[in-house]
Parts: C-alpha cells; sequence; structure tokens
C-alpha cells in the first residue's frame, strides 16, 4: 500500500509546463487591421488578467506548455459566454492577444472544434458555435462549465447523471471483478483512509478518482466504460451538491468499503445499494438527488 500512496503522490508533484522558451515561437507578422475590419471582433482584455499571456501559467489536464494553455483559456472564455457566436474569433489576434505562435492558435482551435465549440468555414471564418453543437460530456466543458455561470446547472446535471451510471456499473461489476482488480479496489480504500488520516486531499482525492473509474470500467459494458471520464471529471468539480465523494469522511470511506466487499461477494444488489448511499447527498444540503424523471 505503501508504495502505491508514494506512486500517487508523487505523480501529484511531477506537472511539468512544457513552456517554450525565449525565441522558440514562430510569431506572426503582425499588422495592424483597419477598423472596419475589426468590427465584433472579442474584446480580448475581458479575459483574465492573469492569462494575458499565457506562458505564465503552467499546463492544465488537457494538454502541456502553450498549446493546452491556450485551448484551456478560449475553452474557459467561449463557456462563460465571453466569446459569442456573434465575434470571430481571428487567429492573428489571438496570437497577438496571447503572444503564441501560428502553429499553437491553429492546434488549439482544431482541438476546440473537436469538442464542438467552434467551426471554421471558408469566407465565414472561425465562430462559436451554439451551446446545442457542444460535446457536453468532454470531460474539459464538464470542467468549464462547472465553473463558470452555469455551475449550478453543471453540477446538478452531473449528479443526476452519476446518480444514473454509477450505481448500474456497480451492481454489474459484481458478475465481473478479477481477484487482481478487487485488490485494487481494495488498495485504493486504504489509500484513502491513510491519506484522510494524513488530511492529505489530493491523494485521497486521486485515489477516489481511481476507485470510481476502475469500477465502471470492470463493469463490463462498453459504453459505459466510455462514460468514466464524465466520473473522473465530477469528481474534480467542487461545490455544488456534495455527495458523498466530495468530502473525505468515515462514512464516505465506509461505503467505498461496503462495495468492495460486496462485489467480492458477487452481490450485485449489496454493491448497487452501497453505491446509492455513497452518492446520497449530505443532509445540510437543502438539494438532494432525484429519482429518475418520468416523461
Amino acid at each position: 500500500m505503501s508504495t502505491l500512496a508514494h506512486t500517487m503522490m508523487t505523480a501529484a508533484r511531477s506537472a511539468d509546463s512544457g513552456l517554450a522558451g525565449p525565441g522558440d515561437l514562430d510569431r506572426y507578422p503582425y499588422a495592424e487591421a483597419p477598423a472596419a475590419d475589426r468590427v465584433g471582433a472579442p474584446v480580448w482584455e475581458s479575459a483574465d488578467p492573469e492569462l494575458g499571456r499565457v506562458g505564465r501559467r503552467a499546463a492544465g489536464s488537457r494538454g502541456r506548455g502553450l498549446h493546452g494553455q491556450l485551448v484551456q483559456q478560449l475553452g474557459q472564455m467561449i463557456v462563460s459566454g465571453d466569446l459569442g457566436a456573434d465575434r470571430p474569433l481571428v487567429p492573428e489576434e489571438i496570437g497577438q492577444r496571447f503572444e503564441v505562435s501560428r502553429t499553437v492558435v491553429r492546434e488549439s482551435l482544431r482541438v476546440l472544434e473537436a469538442k464542438g465549440l467552434v467551426s471554421a468555414r471558408p469566407n465565414v471564418g472561425t465562430r462559436v458555435r451554439p451551446v446545442s453543437d457542444w460535446n457536453l460530456l468532454d470531460p474539459d466543458i464538464i470542467e468549464w462549465r462547472a465553473f463558470g455561470p452555469q455551475r449550478d446547472d453543471q453540477r446538478r446535471e452531473l449528479s443526476e447523471l452519476r446518480w444514473t451510471i454509477e450505481p448500474l456499473a456497480a451492481r454489474l461489476a459484481a458478475g465481473h471483478g478479477r481477484e487482481e482488480v478487487q485488490q485494487r479496489l481494495a488498495d485504493m480504500v486504504e489509500i484513502m483512509g491513510h491519506a484522510m488520516g494524513q488530511g492529505d486531499a489530493l491523494t485521497y482525492s486521486r485515489a477516489d478518482a481511481e476507485f470510481h473509474s476502475l469500477l465502471i470500467q470492470i463493469a463490463g459494458n462498453r459504453m459505459l466504460e466510455h462514460l468514466s471520464g464524465i466520473v473522473s471529471a465530477a469528481l474534480q468539480v467542487s461545490g455544488g451538491p456534495v455527495t458523498g465523494c466530495d468530502r473525505p469522511t468515515e462514512t464516505s470511506l465506509t461505503h467505498h468499503g461496503r462495495i468492495v466487499d460486496a462485489l467480492a461477494a458477487g452481490d450485485g444488489a449489496g454493491a448497487e445499494a452501497a453505491m446509492r448511499q455513497l452518492l446520497t447527498v449530505h443532509p445540510e444540503v437543502e438539494r438532494v438527488v432525484p429519482a429518475p424523471r418520468e416523461h
């Protein structure tokens, strides 16, 4: 167990910013565009001043270096509404505002296009797409929505989705778990208990995320397996409706242990019930996880 805990804690500290050094950027030859050609351009000054130059912030989970940081910043601005459909995204202006190269801008916009956030068309340029076109199951978009103006809706929707996905996955996993997988789940619970005793919230959350992701992966349903990223993203989102996974407590730890015991015994109903108890919102939170809606 100590080896696993050490590995997880080491990984938490090993993020590499991957920033380009001075002179490494192939910059645009910027020319001041006539005012008439810039109508409707984004007001970049509305962005977080700390992110005025992308290279000042370490890369996030969606990629290393300048490319990952620009995807993060533009994605947040689109989801928050700072960049709307009425504002064209001009690559030259993006490169100038964030002081990044032509390649960085181009690749970042491609990532955002793959997520459904923007579209690029000849004679129209690159524009923000309506919310109905966004890939709302993308972990990055989940995170950006959870910390933007739509935070309440996003967290409620995540709670409802987890309430649907994870109890089912726990029941199915009872019939598919291999001995080494069972041990891995037990290891995660042990790491969580140790981390809670040490007040190490980071290690606790990483072990918790691996527990839930692994549980979905062993459910034997490949469509459910593709949703494991949603659960991982949900576990990284704090605030809003608080489930048993959002706070390291003895009760939460007990429910995780009961899930492991039920899986080991092949008790699908028991595993499902334990997961539902784990996902039940704490009493001090007014909003409760609702039952499935009737249509």
